[in-house]
């Protein structure tokens, strides 16, 4: 599957436009059965509700972005409330020089009725080689069994910006999961494990307020030279108290989220909830030792 940009040459007249091409059999069937589908935009740190549409060949958008008969010609993703068009999307998210596209390869899932688009690769208008988008499993996941590479670049090039404040975050993160492991303090609440905000905020992890309904605290992630990204974090002693949530938090919000605990055991973790085990934080400060 590829998004075609067009009107490469016509910006005065609405800007680049991007059609689909070689939908698969299940994802075609569905937007026609649906007329019009939400996107949520695949970024570097995983999915982020956008206001672009999937719109099917055979409709069009009325005034209030409702499908309506119509006959564009071309299964599209059009660009309803979005301040930019998908292809500046995902040039500004994952970084992508200047330059007019000629095709965006994608994937695409559906999740909770939204078509949940990955870019794969991306060629330029009038340049030979496409080129790859490097693509991270559960990128915000840093547990004692796996940790994503986009964890380890965040670290290793905040440490080169500022030596020593990752070895001196990772401390202070230690100092708080010795309350909680092996033996947790008598009557130690979750919300304790908040103690580690001023560390991850070095690490870049912006928690928010922590509102105890709902989500705990909408918070941010601000790793290597990408745009922020905002997301639901659950503050949990134990991953596997998490349950949710483990769907969605509301008609309008995707089902994305982060787990904030002091110890990971959860054995099923959904596709889209990654987990920062404290724990696992500890453990790797050895990476970082301080100085002498």
């Amino acid at each position: 599957m590829h998004l075609q940009q067009t009107k490469r040459g016509s910006r005065e007249t609405g800007g680049p436009q991007y059609y689909f091409h070689h939908l698969t059999d299940s994802v075609k069937t569905y937007l026609r059965a649906k007329g019009a589908v939400p996107v949520a935009l695949v970024t570097p740190y995983g999915a982020t509700k956008t206001d672009y549409l999937a719109v099917s060949v055979d409709r069009k958008l009325d005034s209030r972005l409702r499908p309506i008969p119509g006959n564009v010609g071309h299964d599209r993703i059009q660009q309803g409330r979005a301040a930019q068009s998908m292809g500046e999307a995902i040039r500004a998210w994952y970084k992508l020089p200047p330059g007019d596209f000629q095709t965006i390869s994608v994937d695409i899932e559906i999740i909770d009725d939204a078509f949940y688009l990955t870019p794969l690769n991306y060629k330029y208008a009038r340049r030979p080689r496409s080129k790859e988008i490097p693509r991270v499993e559960r990128p915000l996941t840093f547990t004692r069994a796996y940790i994503s590479n986009f964890w380890t670049q965040q670290l290793i090039q905040v440490n080169s910006r500022l030596p020593g404040i990752v070895a001196w975050s990772l401390a202070e993160i230690c100092r708080v999961v010795r309350d909680h492991t092996p033996k947790p303090l008598a009557h130690i609440q979750e919300a304790d494990i908040l103690r580690a905000s001023g560390p991850l905020k070095h690490l870049g992890v912006a928690l928010g307020g922590y509102v105890g309904k709902g989500y705990d605290c909408f918070s941010e992630f601000t790793f290597l030279s990408h745009p922020k990204y905002s997301v639901p974090v659950e503050v949990k002693k134990y991953s596997h108290n998490f349950r949710y949530q483990e769907r969605k938090y509301g008609k309008e919000l995707l089902s994305r989220a982060v787990v904030l605990c002091a110890v990971h055991d959860h054995t099923q973790v959904p596709k889209n909830v990654d987990i920062i085990e404290l724990r696992a934080l500890c453990e790797y400060s050895r990476q970082f030792p301080t100085a002498p």
